[in-house]
């Protein structure tokens, strides 16, 4: 699955990452390597919490 994310620099260094297509989905890091990561485990953690919402729904 590929999902569109926006990695900006911040100000204070490093950089902020925020995914669009899942509200409230940001992260930060200090590196580049670091964002990315921390971006991985974002989204799989949102869509984690997403699906656990689903399957409560449904119950």
């Amino acid at each position: 699955m590929k999902i569109k994310a926006i990695i900006h620099p911040a100000e204070e260094g490093g950089y902020w990452a925020e995914v669009p297509a899942l509200p409230g989905c940001i992260t930060e890091g200090d590196t580049w390597d670091e964002v990315t990561q921390n971006l991985q485990d974002a989204v799989e953690g949102w869509l984690s919490v997403a699906k656990i919402m689903v399957v409560a729904v449904l119950v």
